[in-house]
């Protein structure tokens, strides 16, 4: 496990590198960190699913000025995009939502909010899904992909890949994580796992879990931290480009 560790560690020391995120090795991170912005970042998270290419080039079509547009010109200046499960009415109903929540307070503010009392990540997750669904009650199944709810119970729970790694982004500040928020420790969170993840750590004898589910992601986690308690996730970046990359066979 030690020569594990070191490889991930060494790993990680070479990903932290702002050249890892550019239109030849595409991540929503790479149009998220050129606006800074936790509500944009927000939308770069929960579109980042599929091909890395592909989630890109439709963030680079969205006007992000339209966050603080009437409602009425939301819709009228998105009715052409759509992306996979996303028609344009789900689009539009985000970014009115997102809008709406401007109104509340800050992102990181909701997520504290259910955050504060336990530190619990879960906790935060769940009062922002359900404070995102309380200022725009809407129901589709793109939209319902996109956003997620609140799960009956953590063993009957997808990952919630794309919120873990919006926190990441959020809580983190290194060359690619970009640390807008303070409220929240970074000891404190979930590894975002996605397929590549998930193979590569079961390969690396890091998970036994397997089921791809959001217990695995708690595994995983718990696992890292014997490797760096104060901050497991900084091995999710090196660990998703190993298995994207397909290095380690």
């Amino acid at each position: 496990m030690i020569s594990i560790q070191k490889m991930l560690d060494d790993e990680v020391a070479n990903r932290n590198q702002t050249d890892e995120l550019s239109y030849e090795r595409p991540d929503p991170l790479l149009v998220a960190s050129r606006y800074r912005d936790e509500s944009i970042a927000l939308i770069c998270a929960l579109f980042g699913y599929g091909n890395a290419k592909l989630i890109v080039q439709f963030l680079d079509s969205l006007d992000f000025k339209l966050l603080d547009a009437k409602e009425e010109t939301i819709r009228e200046s998105l009715t052409a995009h759509y992306y996979r499960f996303q028609n344009a009415e789900d689009i539009a109903v985000l970014f009115i939502a997102l809008k709406r929540l401007r109104e509340i307070g800050t992102i990181e503010d909701i997520f504290y909010h259910g955050y504060r009392s336990d530190h619990a990540i879960l906790e935060g997750l769940w009062h922002f899904i359900e404070t995102l669904r309380r200022v725009y009650p809407y129901e589709s199944r793109g939209y319902d992909f996109l956003v997620g709810r609140v799960p009956q119970t953590v063993s009957r729970a997808g990952t919630y890949k794309r919120y873990m790694m919006y926190l990441r982004w959020m809580v983190r500040r290194d060359h690619l994580d970009m640390g807008l928020w303070s409220k929240i420790d970074k000891k404190d969170l979930i590894m975002p796992l996605d397929t590549h993840t998930f193979h590569l750590s079961k390969r690396l004898g890091l998970l036994k879990r397997k089921s791809y589910d959001l217990k695995a992601a708690l595994e995983l986690t718990a696992r890292l931290k014997v490797f760096d308690a104060d901050d497991p996730v900084k091995y999710d970046f090196a660990l998703y480009r190993l298995g994207q990359e397909q290095i380690l066979k």
